[in-house]
């Protein structure tokens, strides 16, 4: 009775940590898809993955729309992400992958949106909220790490390329005890997903088309460099033609 009894118990653990699984993934997806920077341009009469550098987040609203807009939409993504982890952590408290499971399906969410034709952002805003509702002191880390990746660069996209392929390690690690291997895992399904959709920003940037991290404070350095003229900020400074991939100045086409 006894082996029967610890039998039923295990399958009844492994029924409930399936069931919250799936809750984790759903609503970790559908939050994460919530995707501002769409929101937001087509508000303004245009698609953010027409303009700019083509992607559906939040460096994109900087580039055009402006800085305060790309702050905010920033500070949504990540948000969102910590929102959807924190909450499956509340109602799950004793399932240590549900935090995990839920994080990955977030970025996965923001990065293959179902109503966006599975074309959203890039994930970096949502993984670090992510990062920062797993393990807030891990995540201090990481952005100090990240920034002088950044600033060593100039280029944005290295920052969430290297944030997603360290981020399995250290915490699988960290959490050996409680089935970090697992966790690491799992997070690598993010890290697949983020290093894909940055596989246009490394080809821009070997060509040299690729917008330096520099753009924020030395924007008509970066307009001179493309190409552009007389760019005052009022306008979108830069489209990218889907067949190369070039970006090039709104006002050139025709």
């Amino acid at each position: 009775m006894a082996i029967l009894s610890s039998v039923l118990l295990t399958q009844s653990y492994r029924n409930s940590y399936l069931i919250a699984s799936a809750v984790a993934i759903v609503t970790g997806y559908l939050i994460g898809s919530i995707n501002l920077s769409y929101v937001i341009s087509r508000s303004k009469g245009f698609d953010i993955r027409e303009h700019g550098s083509g992607n559906a987040g939040a460096s994109n609203v900087i580039i055009t729309v402006g800085k305060k807009a790309g702050a905010f939409v920033a500070l949504f993504d990540i948000f969102k992400a910590y929102f959807a982890v924190r909450l499956m952590r509340i109602i799950f408290p004793s399932l240590f992958l549900l935090g995990v499971i839920t994080a990955v399906a977030a970025i996965l969410g923001h990065i293959f949106p179902f109503y966006m034709g599975f074309k959203g952002g890039k994930g970096f805003a949502s993984l670090g909220g992510s990062i920062l509702a797993l393990d807030y002191k891990m995540f201090l880390v990481l952005l100090i790490m990240t920034i002088f990746v950044v600033f060593i660069t100039n280029y944005v996209c290295i920052g969430p390329v290297f944030v997603s392929a360290v981020f399995p390690f250290i915490y699988g690690y960290t959490y050996r005890a409680e089935g970090g291997i697992y966790a690491a895992l799992i997070l690598f399904i993010a890290t697949f997903a983020i290093v894909y959709r940055h596989r246009e920003n490394f080809r821009r940037i070997r060509e040299g088309n690729e917008l330096k991290f520099s753009f924020l404070w030395n924007r008509k350095a970066e307009a001179d460099r493309f190409g552009v003229e007389n760019d005052d900020g009022t306008t979108y400074p830069f489209e990218m033609e889907a067949d190369d991939g070039f970006i090039k100045h709104k006002e050139q086409e025709g």
